[in-house]
């Protein structure tokens, strides 16, 4: 089978996305995925999206981690298929699409400045090192003094495996508050590694850290991949609406691939 892909990134979250209106690459295998995502064999990537019809919606977002697996929410995947799906003609500057996790709208400028809007968020977990919510992925948020001194790969394997998260597992990030920012590494289950970037892993950090300190409801957010920001009213009790997460999605290549 030849399959012909592009690739964004989204703050150095990569990704390969299928056009799919068609449903022809609707039959891959979870085993070929993993190949496609594969950095040394494949093409290489933090995750493959399709792109697929939906009724009443302008698509669908189809997701799968790199170990193959059909995933949660992905954030910055969001934003780079809502940039793919202007490339196509699909939408011009707003999308309406469906995903796992639900409805969700976005913007997006002539620079692919996207603005994603994200679940609310109905419960947070508050604990004294650090905070457990889902931002249409689950995520625990612990709280370090420097990001760069943390064990990325190790210390969110061990979180991530704990039998206290079962079989699913969680993402795990790491959190440091600065005066007008907050910096995030984030180790992703499905990747089973540090990404340069989480789309709702920052998102998740963002909520965590204004419930943790009152930071602005407007959070800068650096990542080792690069900035984003995230926007959200809170309605009292642990629970936040409206929220937005913003930021490039690029385009890197396209090409075809032999399976």
């Amino acid at each position: 089978m030849k399959i012909v892909f592009v690739k964004y990134q989204g703050t150095g979250n990569d990704f390969v996305i299928l056009d799919n209106r068609d449903g022809m690459y609707s039959g891959l295998t979870k085993e070929q995925v993993a190949f496609i995502c594969n950095r040394h064999f494949g093409i290489g990537a933090d995750g493959l999206m399709m792109l697929q019809l939906k009724e009443g919606y302008d698509f669908e977002m189809i997701y799968y981690n790199a170990d193959g697996g059909e995933s949660s929410m992905c954030g910055n995947g969001g934003r780079c298929l809502v940039a793919f799906a202007k490339e196509l003609g699909v939408i011009r500057n707003k999308a309406h699409f469906i995903a796992t996790d639900g409805p969700h709208d976005a913007t997006i400028d002539d620079r692919n400045h996207v603005e994603l809007k994200m679940k609310d968020v109905t419960a947070i977990e508050k604990f004294p090192d650090h905070s457990i919510l889902d931002t249409g992925s689950p995520h625990y948020v612990k709280w370090v003094q420097r990001t760069k001194e943390v064990d990325v790969f190790h210390e969110g394997r061990l979180i991530r495996y704990n039998e206290k998260f079962g079989n699913v597992g969680i993402n795990v990030n790491f959190v440091a508050v600065q005066p007008n920012a907050i910096e995030v590494r984030t180790y992703e289950r499905g990747v089973e590694n540090e990404t340069l970037s989480c789309g709702t892993g920052v998102t998740a950090s963002a909520i965590a850290a204004f419930a943790a300190s009152t930071e602005p409801q407007n959070i800068t957010v650096k990542t080792p991949g690069g900035t984003l920001s995230v926007k959200f009213n809170p309605s009292g009790n642990s629970k936040f609406e409206d929220v937005w997460l913003c930021g490039p999605a690029t385009f890197v290549f396209h090409g075809t691939i032999d399976l």
